[in-house]
């Protein structure tokens, strides 16, 4: 779950006047399953988002926030976890070897306030701090240290614990018809800033994406100078048509992006590409572009197509990361 989606769902839930624990993973080593970084917020009406990593463990862990949570306390419950049956204390009942620091929060109006200002900040796709201490959270905007996740410890009454949560990814979807709402509503869970573009005003799928974070309504001959290069965009083609396709991508692939693809079937994509070479578009430049977009999973629906494109921009993102 993306820090964007996990934030809203707390912050949703403290409006709503619905009791909430945070659930932190500060650190962990070995074959942890709650890996650092990892969260769960537990309400009082039994709802739950996000893990720190399952099994018996979490299981005690949620347990224990539940019964903070009727206690409404302000004191910070915080504890190490090893995985191993022959740890003399802490053990946490799984046998995966590995170990892991968790900290529990009851989340009052000042630790509350601060998940506010995080959502927030989340919203306009900019960095922020997250702190965590013995006593409370706190956020503020921006990162000031390099390091993605720290954690100083002292004693069980005594640590610090900072997360920097950098801006997402820009996803760039051209096209808003069926495909684009079913994969707007599968990327927006994956730590995407969605931009969805078409250049109908009418079109019901538009209308109906509640899933990107902007919408906009842009003639195809505007595109190039809307568009943005960088290694942090990724851009998917799925207009209406042929023409449409040929055109956009003619126009945008000079532009440096961090992903480029166009949907179609391979038909489609070949007669596209022969007429592109012969306007003059280099070997070189087509070959960046992934067409037919997707891994090849026989895809029909929406949703399936959707899913395919996703599966190829996560092996992208995660075999050349930034």
């Amino acid at each position: 779950m993306s820090p964007k989606t996990f934030f809203n769902f707390v912050n949703d839930q403290i409006k709503a006047g619905n009791d909430t624990a945070l659930l932190y993973v500060l650190n962990s080593k070995g074959s942890s399953p709650g890996r650092q970084g990892f969260r769960m917020a537990v309400c009082t009406d039994g709802q739950m988002a996000g893990s720190i990593g399952g099994g018996i463990m979490e299981h005690k862990f949620v347990e224990q926030a539940r019964t903070i949570l009727t206690q409404k306390t302000d004191q910070v419950y915080f504890r190490q976890q090893i995985h191993n049956k022959k740890a003399t204390t802490n053990q946490s009942g799984m046998i995966c070897s590995g170990e892991q620091w968790v900290v529990i929060y009851y989340l009052n109006a000042q630790r509350a306030s601060s998940i506010f200002r995080l959502v927030e900040i989340l919203q306009k796709n900019k960095p922020a701090q997250l702190l965590l201490n013995e006593q409370s959270i706190f956020c503020q905007e921006e990162a000031h240290t390099k390091e993605r996740f720290h954690f100083q410890y002292e004693t069980d009454k005594k640590w610090a614990y900072t997360e920097n949560i950098q801006t997402r990814n820009l996803l760039y979807i051209i096209g808003g018809g069926h495909v684009g709402l079913a994969f707007s509503k599968l990327m927006a869970d994956l730590d995407f800033y969605i931009h969805i573009i078409d250049d109908r005003e009418d079109l019901n799928t538009m209308v109906s994406n509640a899933y990107a974070d902007e919408k906009h309504y842009i003639s195809y001959d505007k595109i190039n100078q809307f568009l943005p290069e960088g290694d942090n965009v990724y851009v998917v083609l799925m207009t209406f048509g042929y023409r449409t396709d040929k055109f956009v991508l003619e126009s945008i692939l000079r532009k440096k992006f961090r992903y480029l693809g166009m949907m179609g079937a391979q038909a489609k994509v070949d007669q596209l590409f022969k007429e592109l070479l012969e306007s003059g578009i280099s070997k070189e430049a087509l070959e960046m572009v992934h067409a037919p977009v997707g891994i090849p999973i026989a895809s029909k629906t929406p949703e399936e197509i959707a899913i395919s494109i996703a599966a190829e921009i996560i092996r992208e993102k995660n075999s050349n990361p930034n």
